[in-house]
């Protein structure tokens, strides 16, 4: 299981414990709130395999890498985990767009900084995305 600490800021999954960064906006699951959702989970679609680290994505789609492809945005670099709600408040995070995914702001990880995502370094992002799979259960608490 994947578990996302709020207070801490940390992402954590067997061995693994990363820094990561959550909404900037605190918790819920008010669509356009920017905020990160709490509750349980699963990963319900993975994107990027293959990819170069430092891919950049829109929609889903690769457009090119960092920084050239980045367009001065708040790049979703490297690879895409998609997260399904599996409680009733938290059921819109699918159609939220809530992921797991890489950041080129690593120097605001381990603060809330993103629009409700959680936020993990590309090299840190490439390792969870080996080791995890589709129905991964995951926890954000």
């Amino acid at each position: 299981m994947v578990v996302i600490s709020i207070r801490e800021q940390k992402l954590r999954f067997a061995e693994l414990c990363f820094p990561c960064s959550t909404g900037k906006a605190g918790v819920g699951s008010e669509s356009g709130s920017g905020r990160t959702p709490l509750g349980r989970f699963k990963i319900c679609s993975m994107h990027g395999e293959n990819a170069p680290l430092l891919t950049v994505f829109r929609g889903r789609i690769p457009v090119g890498t960092y920084p050239a492809a980045a367009q001065g945005q708040d790049a979703i670099l490297t690879r895409i985990l998609a997260l399904h709600g599996l409680e009733p408040h938290n059921a819109n995070t699918r159609s939220r767009y809530i992921y797991i995914h890489g950041t080129n702001d690593t120097h605001l990880l381990g603060t809330p900084a993103s629009h409700g995502c959680i936020r993990l370094a590309p090299q840190d992002m490439l390792t969870l995305y080996q080791r995890v799979s589709i129905g991964t259960p995951v926890c954000i608490e």
